[in-house]
């Protein structure tokens, strides 16, 4: 488990050129230790950069990340085990299967971090416990899976390493729904199993009500809203002047309480809200 800080951070894509973009801004924020954090925002928002500065594949233009306190560019020469220890998944990670088998793939992590040969068989049947992948799949090519499951032999292989911080970008993006929840409840198995910081990045506000903790919202190349997942949802106005909403069955029980229903605050899912609205049907 890990806490990660970005103090005063921001970052510029060709800097001192005519095509100088500024893609975060002064960012303070906290991701904190042994929560399974949600980083939503529009495209050109910031999220995709802030997740690639996480683990030091991007050096911040100005500010510092801290690593439990301590800053990650300190020694720049130790990088290698920053990654160790955050592990990020960028997005369509199944394009960087390459081994002859599953196994093989999940084990390349763990191999180069020196494990023995008997540690890395266990966690290649962790991980793919995690992210629901079945142990007759491990034998297999990655080119035979489909593309959930090369999805989920992908994520797996970050999951193996056992990083403190466990960070991934749009990790569902381009699955259908069923594909979509069987990655995300595999995420979520992961960081309840192993107390892991668990970063996810996201377009979806079903999925951060489904899945995260605490939520943070990017917006014109800053944090616009932190907090708690019912602390943002709170918010819904101020969600809506950068264009975002709250899930569409928060929506529906707002309607119903306008219309006299009783109902709680703070419904995010539709899990929610059958055990919300089932007293009122018996």
């Amino acid at each position: 488990m890990a806490t990660l800080t970005l103090e005063q951070v921001s970052y510029v894509y060709n800097p001192r050129t005519p095509f100088a973009v500024e893609a975060l801004d002064d960012v303070s924020l906290t991701v904190r230790d042994g929560r399974v954090t949600g980083i939503i925002g529009h495209t050109g928002s910031g999220k995709s950069t802030l997740v690639q500065l996480l683990n030091g594949l991007e050096k911040p233009s100005s500010g510092r990340i801290l690593l439990d306190g301590e800053d990650i560019w300190a020694r720049p020469k130790e990088m290698k085990k920053i990654r160790h220890r955050v592990g990020l998944v960028m997005q369509y990670p199944e394009y960087q299967l390459f081994e002859e088998t599953v196994r093989a793939d999940i084990a390349f992590g763990p191999r180069n971090m020196g494990l023995s040969e008997e540690e890395i068989a266990v966690r290649i049947d962790e991980a793919a416990a995690f992210v629901g992948l079945e142990l007759s799949l491990l034998d297999k090519s990655p080119f035979d899976l489909s593309g959930g499951e090369k999805r989920r032999a992908a994520v797996a292989g970050v999951m193996a390493m056992r990083p403190e911080v466990l960070v991934l970008d749009e990790p569902a993006a381009g699955l259908d729904p069923r594909g979509r929840d069987t990655i995300l409840q595999g995420i979520r198995r992961y960081a309840d199993a192993t107390g892991s910081t668990v970063v996810i990045v996201s377009h979806s506000m079903e999925d951060m009500a489904a899945y995260c903790d605490d939520i943070i919202v990017m917006a014109h190349a800053k944090v616009y809203l932190s907090g708690t997942r019912d602390e943002v949802f709170a918010h819904a106005d101020a969600l809506a002047s950068v264009g975002l909403d709250v899930p569409q069955i928060t929506k529906l029980a707002q309607l119903l309480r306008a219309r006299g229903v009783e109902l709680p605050q703070g419904i995010y899912t539709v899990q929610a809200a059958l055990e919300a609205l089932r007293p009122l049907f018996q």
